[in-house]
């Protein structure tokens, strides 16, 4: 009963104290006690598990964009453009009482995407939607703010990618990336984009992670407006930005593992990357051949699939809408309305299709055809060009 009773003393007392310095009677308010008696702070305990591994991941992005942004480029474009046309009263043609009137030519550069070099002779990979105007001129400017004219330009016809070629500057000077392994990258792991953000501010760096692999997306630019449907890309949440295009997708190690391409359109942290093991291919093939070979058949096919085969008591393969003249396919001796059931013994299904078996091969590689024609089996040999033979 006594300790109840000295509990309500105590309460009554610090309530009516309290109520005095806060009203700052008599002089007194929480300053003025402050200057007297120091209040200890208390922080709440943050576990050296967690320090540690911000600390190590915050290592590892500076660590990387040290390391490769000197061989990230800024893309640019520079052209002639006319404005302040006019639209005017033209009294001498009746039938046509208005009349352009031209307006001035003028020339412009800006910057648009972004770029990466992989050779010390001043090669640089970008997406091929980024330099698609083949009537402009482009420049690349280096991190040190070097700019240089892009003496050639190669564009892969089967995938969204372009080689640049610059000459480098005497005696040399140009940093290049370390290209890693898409193959081996999962979902969940680091990932790191470089890129010159809405064509305006370079060398931005973002992180997320690898949010899925084997995606399938339509790649453009609101820069360039044009298109070109892809498949098995890689999609991040690293924020993808409308100038981004052709940069660097990076792993914790500093290692290319993809090549931005694009970003959704209808949702938030949702960007694309082309394979670096795709692009590594396409340059071997050009260091090789000093240009894009890709290995053509020369067939239009339609994939029959499982149940459509067994309802119509037909194989399941490619079905031969036409074959392209003068192609390997019209050698071999391919018809209209043949099925390709197998290549070199590979059954051929929607899931691993025609298209995606001949882009394992090379040109020149001879392939066995195995062909249902006219109810049988027949089997037929082609050796695989290029789409420019």
């Amino acid at each position: 009963m006594k300790i109840s009773k000295l509990f309500i003393t105590v309460a009554a007392v610090i309530f009516i104290i309290g109520g005095i310095v806060s009203s700052g009677a008599f002089g007194l308010n929480w300053r003025f006690i402050e200057q007297y008696i120091k209040f200890p702070v208390v922080q709440t305990p943050v576990s050296p598990i967690t320090q540690v591994r911000v600390t190590n991941e915050e290592s590892a992005v500076v660590d990387v964009v040290d390391r490769v942004s000197p061989a990230v480029v800024t893309i640019g474009i520079k052209g002639t453009r006319r404005i302040g046309d006019v639209l005017e009263l033209n009294p001498f043609d009746p039938s046509s009482p208005f009349r352009r009137r031209p307006g001035q030519t003028q020339q412009f550069e800006q910057d648009i995407a972004t770029g990466f070099i992989v050779g010390t002779d001043g090669l640089i990979i970008t997406n091929k939607h980024v330099v698609s105007d083949t009537s402009a001129g482009y420049r690349v400017i280096t991190k040190d703010d070097k700019t240089f004219d892009v003496a050639k330009i190669y564009r892969d016809p089967s995938n969204d990618l372009a080689i640049l070629k610059i000459n480098p500057p005497a005696g040399g000077g140009l940093s290049t990336v370390e290209m890693g392994d898409s193959d081996k990258i999962r979902v969940g792991q680091m990932a790191i984009a470089i890129g010159t953000a809405l064509g305006e501010f370079r060398n931005t760096v973002t992180t997320g992670v690898i949010s899925g692999v084997g995606r399938g997306i339509t790649a453009g630019g609101p820069f360039e407006g044009y298109v070109e449907k892809l498949d098995n890309v890689i999609q991040t949440d690293a924020a993808i930005n409308p100038g981004n295009s052709g940069g660097p997708l990076l792993n914790s190690s500093g290692q290319v593992i993809g090549v931005n391409t694009a970003i959704s359109g209808n949702a938030e942290n949702i960007g694309f990357a082309i394979p670096i093991n795709v692009a590594r291919d396409a340059l071997n093939n050009f260091n090789t051949t000093g240009q894009f070979n890709r290995p053509f058949l020369g067939v239009e096919f339609q994939m029959i699939p499982r149940q459509t085969a067994v309802l119509n008591d037909l194989p399941e393969g490619a079905y031969i809408q036409s074959v392209v003249d003068a192609s390997p396919a019209q050698i071999a001796g391919l018809q209209n309305e043949d099925i390709i059931t197998k290549i070199d013994g590979d059954k051929l299904t929607v899931d691993n299709d025609l298209a995606k078996v001949i882009s394992k091969k090379k040109v020149g590689d001879h392939a066995t055809l195995t062909v249902w024609r006219d109810e049988k089996e027949v089997t037929l040999t082609v050796t695989l060009g290029t789409q420019e033979q």
